[in-house]
């Protein structure tokens, strides 16, 4: 910081008696090693960038200086291996492009083998998904995904493994990067539509269903989940989504329990036979019923929707 600025802070801790002074003194070597582990990755880029083989010599001699100056600069160096990210720092800055919606692709295709090889890695994927070994397919999935950046095939598959895991925050990340690399996917669409109604986001998952319906019209697993995650929006704003939440209705349950199980109505040993708990659930029924005509008839449709129709879904 300038100078001016320590000063200052020097003079309002002798002034006021604070700590500040202390607590800026303690950030400071956070701050350095941050900037020093910065530093090391752009290094370690730069250092790459000659090594691709597609570089003159001058172009060359201009990076080795570059990373002299930051070397000399940040005092540091190759051996300083502890300053190194857990991620090279291409990869950090895609990932975070990624996040917001903006697709920078590797700058060179990847070779016939490693799109041949993604392609069998894909396929066991496939194959782990059938076998229900979701963990398995996310491991292939993400080692077909480092050979090939620009497949969103596999991005697709992967959200559809960590679905099924109920990973869904990084399902739909994994959605987002497959419609970033192609919009016109309509499966990622429909994929995005699945993870949000697991995470109950009924109107952003309605949104991407309709968004599926207009690539792929015809698609009858698209309008089943569209209308469950309409049906289920409706739900969550009706008398039924909070009748468990009520206290009379709590109240009537708990009679009705303590009567079929455990109170006087069912004798010594408890559950006296079967027919007293039939009965009481009638009870209740009758009187969920007189309370609200309707409610019956959306528990009802609550439980026939209960499943998704995407469950037997085939993979890319």
């Amino acid at each position: 910081p300038p100078p001016h600025q320590s000063h200052d802070a020097s003079v309002h801790d002798a002034v006021a008696g604070t700590s500040a002074a202390g607590t800026f003194s303690r950030f400071l070597p956070d701050k350095m090693a941050v900037e020093k582990r910065l530093a090391y990755s752009i290094v370690q880029f730069l250092r790459d960038q000659t090594h691709c083989g597609s570089l003159n010599s001058d172009e060359q001699e201009s990076l080795e200086v570059a990373v002299q100056c930051l070397e000399t600069t940040f005092k540091i160096n190759s051996s300083d291996c502890h300053l190194a990210t857990p991620q090279p720092l291409r990869e950090i800055f895609l990932n975070s492009l990624l996040k917001n919606d903006i697709v920078t692709l590797p700058e060179t295709s990847p070779s016939p083998e490693d799109i041949e090889r993604a392609e069998q890695l894909k396929n066991e994927g496939n194959n782990h998904m059938k076998e229900e070994n979701y963990s398995s397919a996310v491991e292939c999935y993400t080692k077909a995904i480092e050979l090939d950046q620009r497949n969103a095939v596999y991005y697709c598959n992967r959200a559809a493994a960590h679905s099924k895991l109920g990973n869904y925050t990084e399902a739909t990340r994994d959605c987002e990067r497959a419609i970033a690399i192609d919009p016109s996917y309509s499966k990622a669409y429909g994929r995005m539509g699945l993870a949000l109604t697991s995470m109950s986001k009924y109107p952003e998952a309605i949104s991407y269903f309709n968004k599926a319906l207009v690539l792929d019209p015809e698609n009858d697993t698209y309008k089943s989940n569209l209308k469950i995650a309409e049906q289920k929006q409706k739900e969550a704003s009706s008398p039924a989504a909070s009748v468990m939440q009520n206290q009379q209705v709590q109240q009537l349950m708990s009679g009705m329990m303590s009567n079929a199980v455990g109170g006087p109505a069912a004798g010594v040993g408890g559950l006296s036979d079967i027919s007293s708990l039939i009965e009481a659930g009638q009870q209740f029924a009758q009187q969920i019923q007189q309370q609200n005509p309707e409610l019956i008839e959306q528990l009802r449709n609550h439980i026939r929707s209960r499943s998704f129709s995407g469950s037997a879904e085939e993979h890319s």
